[in-house]
């Protein structure tokens, strides 16, 4: 897939896509459970470093396919430079590296030959605060992926990905009639809204969403979990939160991160389904932190 993607992006815009390739952001047929899949991430015995420093070590874990895995812990345990990991975001930063292996649906990330950015549309990322490109429209937002992507799609397909886009965002209804207006006139839940309808208007296969909440109101925050709800049934997602509350709500695993000591390397403590990490999670720490003990 990865290979294959890549090989495909090489060989030139004007070749047919095989049958058996992930779906593009050409493609004009519904994205739906039918004919949809979500890939498994499987990370094994990862560490993370920038320069000299530590910053993750030893993270070894299964991401499961249609369901929202909640990354949780303290600050600076290591919980978004782990995420940036996945879709290696993380080497985009000087001196960054990884060690150990990341795979989606069995091949390798980091494996040579592997484009960094085929990578990064295939597991789309969501960040902290909206960022949408303040020079561009509504419209152009949601198609920014898709003009990078491919020169050649036509207006009226471009058209239909950016409609299913936008109501896969369950923004539709609020912006039809005003796609030529700034993205940034969008409100703060809104534009976040926005930037997961340009994620998944290339069609991911992974979204990845870095605190997605922390800078909405309580609506807005309901409104982006009840979309992540809807969202994995298309996607694996992978969320990294502060919020227990969010993390009890809104996954179906928990993974805790800690620290022994600052400067110490995060490492992984335990992982399993969200009702029995916040019930009877199997490690002291990891009940010492869901509970408020400290953190």
């Amino acid at each position: 897939m990865l290979g294959a993607a890549t090989k495909r992006s090489a060989a030139g815009e004007g070749e047919p896509m095989a049958a058996d390739q992930p779906t593009g952001a050409t493609s004009s047929e519904p994205v739906t459970k039918a004919t949809r899949g979500a890939k498994t991430i499987e990370v094994r015995d990862v560490d993370l470093y920038y320069g000299d420093f530590h910053a993750v070590e030893g993270v070894t874990m299964t991401i499961a396919p249609n369901k929202v895995t909640a990354l949780i812990g303290s600050s600076g345990c290591g919980k978004t430079t782990f995420l940036r990991s996945l879709n290696r975001m993380h080497e985009l930063t000087p001196r960054a590296r990884v060690e150990g292996h990341v795979s989606l649906d069995g091949e390798d990330v980091y494996a040579k030959g592997v484009d960094p950015v085929e990578v990064r549309r295939l597991i789309g990322m969501v960040f902290q605060q909206p960022n949408p490109f303040p020079t561009m429209s509504i419209y152009d937002n949601v198609a920014a992926g898709l003009n990078l992507n491919s020169s050649r799609v036509p207006k009226s397909r471009k058209d239909e990905v950016v409609e299913r886009a936008l109501r896969g965002a369950h923004l539709w209804e609020e912006v039809k009639d005003r796609l030529d207006k700034p993205g940034s006139s969008l409100s703060g839940g809104q534009q976040q809204r926005l930037c997961i309808a340009r994620a998944t208007a290339v069609e991911p296969e992974v979204l990845l969403m870095d605190e997605p909440c922390s800078a909405l109101d309580p609506l807005a925050t309901l409104a982006i979990e009840d979309l992540i709800s809807e969202l994995k049934n298309r996607y694996t997602i992978v969320i990294v939160t502060h919020n227990m509350q969010q993390a009890a709500r809104a996954s179906d695993v928990t993974a805790f991160f800690n620290l022994d000591a600052t400067g110490k390397p995060g490492h992984l403590v335990e992982v399993g389904a969200t009702d029995q990490m916040f019930t009877n999670p199997t490690e002291k720490q990891t009940e010492d932190y869901v509970s408020g003990r400290f953190g």
